[in-house]
């Protein structure tokens, strides 16, 4: 089993589906003791079943925490409940996020949508920093355990924040434009790197993630494998609900330079990658040179406040479409989810 992540505890905010689920199976296969926060807390304690089952045997341990992350009390008896339970906190992965489909214009938007929307993207996110920067400061180096004092957040943004988006990726029936939900991303980039700035020399990074457009599978018509229950999981529209035809699809995929619509899990990795804080300190250089592992486990610990995009490449493209755009070749390289590889090792037959 990787150890990226071992010993280590990590919150997951909006934990019960998508980019958030798929870090929370990821973090404890790498690992770590995880703690699923979201308001679908039937979601959550499912998925924290499924983690307990597949990776208990292995010393992983994980619980659901209902939470509303627009509401400091519950923010801060979340972190509470975090180091309560496991001791201490060594990842922040502020994921939980909301697009309103009555967002619109500036001249349209209502005010109730635009007060709802920073409340969850943006005061979410600061909650959701502020108090984990408590607890990581009481974080206590441990040689044999390889962790040391600090942490990571890790806050979800958008490519929106820095591309600029005239429609929505979606671009269809009642959701057209998200000037709320761009400008919310974007306080969340400027958060985020003040946050690094702050807290560098106290070894707290923190980093964003900058997701494009992905597929979202609904959850009532394609059931988590590896949950193993039907029933509504989701907590966002998935993208294939509205370009459900060629025609919408090409819409949107000439302006991915790969070719197709990015998944959770890839997101989820570029998480994993933000959360990975350091080697065991007993470790020299020699050893590092003869366990790969180990190397691995200190992926980003010189990066602090870096904005990720995993997007496909959308941010570095300008595309003039010419033609029919339906002939044109489509990547299928998309990498196999956590629990499409666990679906795979539990029915190898199909």
């Amino acid at each position: 089993m990787p150890n990226r992540l071992s010993h280590k505890v990590a919150i997951v905010t909006g934990a019960a589906s998508g980019i958030g689920l798929e870090s929370a199976i990821l973090f404890a296969s790498e690992g770590a003791n995880v703690v699923l926060a979201d308001l679908n807390i039937v979601a959550a304690d499912k998925a924290v079943a499924a983690i307990k089952k597949e990776y208990g045997s292995l010393g992983i341990d994980a619980i659901a925490v209902k939470t509303d992350v627009s509401k400091e009390e519950e923010v801060k008896a979340l972190v509470d409940v975090a180091v309560q339970t496991f001791g201490r906190l060594d990842i922040m992965f502020n994921n939980a996020g909301i697009m309103h489909p009555a967002d619109d214009t500036a001249l349209n938007t209502e005010e109730r949508i635009w007060d709802l929307t920073m409340n969850i993207n943006v005061k979410g996110v600061w909650f959701g920093s502020k108090y984990a920067i408590l607890a990581m400061r009481a974080n206590k180096p441990d040689a044999e355990k390889g962790l040391q004092t600090g942490g990571s957040i890790i806050n979800v943004a958008s490519f929106v924040a820095i591309h600029g988006c005239r429609d929505s990726p979606i671009g269809l029936g009642s959701i057209r434009r998200m000037r709320v939900d761009t400008a919310s991303k974007g306080a969340v980039l400027a958060l985020t790197r003040e946050l690094a700035m702050t807290h560098a020399r106290e070894g707290i990074r923190a980093n964003s993630l900058c997701p494009c457009v992905f597929k979202l599978i609904p959850a009532e018509l394609y059931p988590h494998p590896f949950l193993n229950v039907s029933g509504p999981l989701k907590t966002r529209t998935s993208l294939m609900d509205f370009l459900n035809t060629p025609e919408k699809r090409d819409r949107r995929l000439v302006h991915l330079p790969l070719g197709r619509f990015g998944e959770a899990i890839e997101q989820a990795k570029a998480a994993l990658f933000c959360s990975s804080l350091s080697f065991s300190p007993t470790v020299d250089d020699h050893a590092k040179q003869a366990d790969p592992t180990i190397v691995a486990s200190d992926e980003s610990s010189y990066i602090t406040g870096t904005d990720f995009k995993v997007d496909g490449g959308l941010t570095s493209c300008y595309t003039t479409p010419l033609g029919d755009q339906s002939s044109l070749p489509l990547s299928d390289s998309a990498p196999l989810s956590l629990h499409d590889m666990l679906e795979l090792k539990l029915h190898p037959s199909t």
